[in-house]
């Protein structure tokens, strides 16, 4: 995963007040799955994209587009 994905959900985090905790349990997955996108060790599944962005009203593109 690029590192623009990390950085935008990081932001898109701090703006939606989540922290790890908050959005694992709002997208029903572990913390350290968050953690893990967010140091570029995994890569989030197509689902769980689909579901982030949902759950946090945004557009796909908001992460991944520069």
């Amino acid at each position: 995963m690029n590192s623009y994905f990390a950085k935008a959900l990081s932001e898109l985090m701090t703006e939606k007040k989540f922290n790890q905790s908050q959005l694992a349990e709002l997208l029903g997955i572990r913390q350290s799955q968050i953690s893990n996108w967010l140091n570029g060790k995994t890569q989030p599944t197509y689902s769980s994209i689909e579901l982030l962005c949902k759950k946090l009203k945004i557009d796909v593109r908001t992460l991944f587009e520069i």
